[in-house]
């Protein structure tokens, strides 16, 4: 097993093309055809984290945050940064980060926060654009149906809870070929009219390299006409944050003891009381100050995420609960999502949950 193999099947939980731009996810230190002999999978990954891996004689770290994140313009041990990064290279040990694909995943940190607060019915609070794209083309309509189910099969018109889903126009195209051409419909030099089927069909981004293959393979044409464009549809099982239901309502003092207990945190910060009863929780894993009108608008009774800085407690205006927990308690459960997805489908090598706390937040 080499590490292409682990990164492909976490990629399938959480594709890159998820990602948010400013971040930097995926293989980060290493190389993607080492032979893995364990994987150690962590929230971040800091000096001791690298010493834990070389301990348990794994040579890959599946870590939630990306220790580069932005450009490192030296390597000589100055920051922490560099010196995690020198102590992986020196020791033959390859960093994997996740991030916000997996923030972005329908089955990733919110998912989890969901599961572990019994929340029922969850659903995206923020649906993610440029995710979905739309193939056109055009194709001999004797070939179409062919094609139509090639392009099904890699992964092509998948809407919701249908699939094989495309829009099919009947016309006629028109082409001639040069002296260098080889056409299969017609005679080069000559104007040729043939019937042909206008092929309409959405993907999501993660799937184009397959589908763009899968038309070269299976269209009949010598030159294919196609179009690729990024629509701003939104994705509603793929985006930020969810938004899900307490099996009861509970009142605002006990939902509070409830979520400090639950995600083991020692300390919640949050806004005024306003004797609401609590059903309808929104949550969001790391700094998710940004999302508080989405989690309003969605109804929500309150709103548990972290790092909400003085000001933006106004923003509840009497409206909703919301409670701050911690960046790290808030993300603490997605390395045991992650150690439970990669143990499901590897079993010839360690997958070893990291029992470091990387948390640098104390409370006294």
């Amino acid at each position: 097993m080499i590490i292409k193999n682990i990164t492909n099947y976490l990629e399938e939980l959480a594709p890159l093309n998820y990602a948010e731009d400013f971040d930097n996810v995926g293989l980060l230190v290493g190389n993607y055809n080492t032979t893995v002999s364990g994987v150690l999978v962590t929230l971040d990954t800091l000096e001791k984290t690298v010493d834990e891996a070389i301990a348990k004689n794994c040579n890959l770290i599946v870590s939630f945050h990306p220790i580069i994140f932005g450009g490192l313009k030296k390597l000589n041990g100055n920051s922490y940064v560099e010196r995690v990064v020198l102590k992986a290279i020196k020791n033959d040990i390859a960093i994997y980060a996740t991030h916000t694909a997996l923030d972005n995943s329908n089955n990733g940190v919110s998912a989890k926060m969901c599961e572990v607060l019994g929340l029922e019915n969850p659903k995206v609070l923020i649906p993610k654009k440029g995710i979905i794209k739309k193939l056109t083309t055009y194709v001999p309509t004797k070939d179409s149906e062919a094609l139509r189910n090639s392009l099904f099969a890699a992964g092509a018109g998948n809407i919701g809870n249908y699939d094989n889903c495309s829009f099919n126009i009947l016309g006629e195209g028109t082409f001639r070929g040069n002296e260098k051409s080889n056409p299969v419909i017609g005679i080069k030099g000559k104007d040729t009219t043939e019937k042909e089927t206008l092929i309409s069909i959405t993907f999501e981004s993660k799937n184009e390299a397959a589908i763009l293959k899968t038309l070269k393979a299976n269209h009949p044409y010598e030159e294919i006409a196609y179009e690729i464009i990024t629509t701003e549809n939104i994705h509603q099982n793929i985006g930020m944050g969810m938004i899900g239901e307490l099996p009861s309502e509970m009142d605002e003092t006990d939902f509070l003891l409830y979520l400090k207990a639950t995600m083991k945190t020692d300390c919640v910060r949050h806004s005024n009381l306003i004797n609401k009863k609590i059903k309808k929780v929104a949550v969001l894993g790391g700094s998710g100050s940004f999302a508080i009108s989405n989690a309003i608008k969605a109804g929500a009774d309150a709103y548990v995420s972290a790092d909400f800085k003085y000001h933006e407690f106004f923003k509840a205006e009497n409206s909703i609960l919301l409670a701050d927990i911690g960046h790290y308690e808030s993300e603490q459960f997605t390395k045991n999502l992650l150690v439970d997805y990669l143990t499901k489908k590897f079993s010839n090598f360690a997958v070893i949950l990291s029992e470091e706390s990387t948390n640098p937040i104390y409370y006294i």
